[in-house]
């Protein structure tokens, strides 16, 4: 019989399809067993959780931890510890906006000296996509790259080690070469000409406020967007992910593109599933992101679509900056990113579960079974025998304000602040080691390495039983 380390007794455990009252047996960094009376011996740690829910570790695919280069934005050590308080134990960082970007080698080398001992929950990197660096695909997939990310619209920064948009040629040229290498194309999806073109003519009318720069970037632009790259992913043979979806209709290209064999994923963010464009002017500078919130009618959709199965991750898009960026009469000129990565699971948790019935197995998938299996971290998403010790112990008997002060990033910005959650986040282990207690906070020291992902792994779409 294996020794047994933990054994977190007496919880509700989110499994895939189902969630069951099991006892949770901890050998190691993997889960060992599940069942009812589970017995250890005399050195077993055993952790009481009757009347507590286990969900699987969270896998944030998308955020921007900004380095090297740029850590007085947000580092590893203080990013991944947001995520450690808020329940997510892996996360996959973007190629920018680290100074230089993760299009090179050279790059991801600096990128893995600067993760190296100051992550509290496990990592992998996105290679980019930018024009030029073809040939640097396969020596970044050899590296560990767990797909490539490009952008159909301009990311936006200044000076030479920016990360450029990817034009059709290089779209074309970039997914023959990823398709070959069996990894993902992730994209941002807005048609840059009619963005680029809105946003000028605005401008020089000076409508230059919030509700302008919403305006400057319509749901028309993803929706092309997104229908160019689709046709593009079916003449190369390149699986694709689309970051950040906002809208019902661009979700329903993805799901027909699905249905006739194409190998796509969709994503969509906590801040479209939960604020609207009346909280970017409520809220301003704090609330600004590319693509821009919707309006509550389009959010609707988006719920409606997550219950649907169209939806096949949720990732925050942490995208962190310095306060003075967030400072400009005029908003098209205010950084575009949203800090959030530290409340996405108690965001779903409240706004999905509690406030609109999604099941707890649905949004295990979307925000960590789904996630990990596109990346191909397989011992990652999902609590099952054999898999990594990640796990996330959820009171909801104890509700809590997030307050400023709550708050890990280097800057303590986010649109979230001031709201009541419902439930609260009692503990969180990965690879079987508690990273953080809401008694005692964070572990002494950051213990999160890197994973290497295998090659993608399709996701198809899961049908509308996940809500209940």
């Amino acid at each position: 019989m294996t020794r047994l380390d933990t054994i977190i007794r007496g919880a509700r455990v989110v499994l895939r399809d189902s969630v069951e009252e099991l006892d949770i047996g901890i050998t190691g960094e993997k889960i060992s067993a599940l069942s009812s009376h589970l017995v250890g011996d005399e050195d077993t740690e055993i952790i009481e959780a009757i009347g507590l829910t286990v969900m699987p570790g969270a896998v944030d695919i998308h955020v921007h931890f900004n380095e090297p280069g740029l850590a007085n934005w947000e580092g590893f050590k203080s990013g991944s510890a947001s995520l450690a308080a808020g329940g997510i134990t892996t996360y996959v960082d973007m190629p920018l906006n680290g100074v230089p970007p993760t299009i090179r080698p050279e790059a991801w080398e600096s990128k893995m000296k600067a993760a190296n001992g100051q992550s509290y929950v496990d990592y992998a990197f996105w290679g980019g996509l930018v024009p030029g660096n073809r040939a640097e695909l396969a020596p970044l997939t050899d590296m560990g790259a767990a797909g490539f990310k490009a952008f159909m619209s301009e990311p936006g920064g200044e000076g030479e080690d920016i990360f450029a948009r990817a034009d059709d040629d290089t779209l074309l040229n970039g997914m023959y070469e990823i398709a070959k290498l069996n990894r993902v194309l992730a994209l941002h999806a807005e048609d840059e000409t009619m963005v680029a073109e809105l946003g000028a003519r605005s401008i020089a009318d000076g409508r230059i406020g919030p509700m302008d720069y919403l305006q400057s970037r319509p749901a028309e632009a993803e929706v092309q967007a997104v229908s160019r790259a689709l046709q593009y992913g079916e003449q190369t043979g390149c699986a694709l992910h689309f970051v950040h979806i906002s809208t019902r209709e661009a979700l329903d290209l993805i799901a027909e593109a699905k249905q006739r064999g194409l190998d796509v994923t969709s994503e969509t963010c906590p801040h479209y599933l939960t604020l609207t464009e009346e909280d970017v002017v409520r809220l301003g500078a704090v609330a600004k992101c590319a693509p821009p919130l919707r309006s509550m009618a389009e959010q609707n959709r988006l719920w409606d679509a997550l219950g649907a199965g169209l939806i096949d991750v949720i990732a925050s898009d942490h995208s962190p900056c310095p306060p003075s960026m967030k400072q400009s009469d005029n908003f098209f000129e205010i950084w575009g990113g949203i800090s959030g990565a530290q409340s996405t699971l108690l965001l779903m948790l409240e706004e999905g579960h509690l406030q609109r019935n999604v099941a707890l197995p649905l949004l295990g998938k979307v925000l960590a079974l789904q996630p990990a299996r596109r990346l191909g971290l397989e011992s990652k998403g999902e609590i099952a025998i054999g898999k990594d010790a990640d796990l996330v112990l959820i009171d909801w008997e104890k509700s809590a304000t997030l307050n400023t002060d709550d708050l890990h990033y280097t800057h303590k910005q986010s649109p979230y602040v001031g709201r009541t959650f419902s439930s609260s986040i009692v503990d969180v282990f990965c690879r079987g080691t508690r990273i953080y207690s809401s008694k005692t906070g964070l572990s002494d020291e950051p213990l999160g390495r890197f994973i290497r992902a295998n090659s993608s792994v399709p996701v198809g779409v899961e049908g509308t039983e996940g809500v209940s």
